[in-house]
């Protein structure tokens, strides 16, 4: 099970995610570094459990404001980022990659539909692409109403046949919530979409729920709060 951290940036600073509700978000507090430096939490982070990967979401990217290029390009010198910037198309994609990011996440929410993701592949056929599937409550988040309405089963299905090989299972309404990870969930993509890689992103208080998602088929999950505020020992992910 791969564990893998989580920064999200707001005016470049790392911020508190709490149920997708992104007005809400304040700057990170966190037990093991002293403000909210995104550069001094990752290092904090990777110091303290040993992870070398680094899942971040530039939120005002995601919104379609500039976003922080500059700090994802400092935290791809820190770890082995993935990154959310909104990307939906090759040209802003090849641009994160210069950034210095491992892989590039490609969100639903942003996404134009399946079109654009097999677009994506055929420009950029060696890109280290990851889809996210975003949604809130269960729902897929997507401006395309087929994607949006065809359940997250079926959403990553046709992702699947346009070629992803590797999802985050994202769910808004659990991040930071303490509600726990959508094991159910995760269980049944692994058993509809068996030839896709899936991380599960929101709601992991402790490493019991890794576990659970290990055993639903997950091969990794998203983690912040359960990090930061003490939740997980690092003898807990041996």
């Amino acid at each position: 099970m791969r564990v893998i951290p989580v920064i999200d940036l707001k005016r470049g600073l790392a911020v508190h995610a709490v149920r997708g509700e992104r007005e809400r978000y304040r700057p990170l507090q966190s037990k093991l570094a002293e403000g909210s430096d995104p550069v001094v939490v990752t290092r904090a982070v990777r110091d303290r459990f040993g992870l070398d990967e680094l899942y971040v979401a530039d939120l005002d990217a995601i919104a379609g404001d500039a976003g922080a290029p500059d700090v994802v390009a400092a935290l791809a010198r820190e770890a082995l980022v993935m990154v959310d910037a909104g990307a939906a198309d090759a040209a802003a994609v090849a641009a994160l990659l210069e950034l210095g990011v491992a892989r590039v996440v490609i969100g639903t929410e942003s996404l134009p539909g399946v079109d654009a993701f097999r677009r994506l592949r055929t420009a950029l056929p060696g890109a280290p692409l990851v889809v996210s599937l975003d949604l809130r409550g269960g729902r897929v988040l997507s401006p395309d109403p087929g994607l949006a309405g065809a359940g997250p089963a079926g959403a990553l299905a046709r992702l699947a046949e346009a070629g992803a090989d590797e999802a985050i299972v994202l769910d808004l309404a659990r991040v930071g919530s303490g509600a726990g990870p959508d094991v159910g969930l995760v269980a049944d993509l692994r058993a509809r979409v068996p030839g896709v890689a899936l991380l599960a992103g929101g709601g992991v208080r402790h490493a019991g729920d890794l576990r659970a998602l290990a055993g639903a088929g997950a091969v990794g999950a998203l983690v912040a709060t359960a990090l930061h505020g003490g939740a997980i020992a690092p003898e807990e992910l041996g």
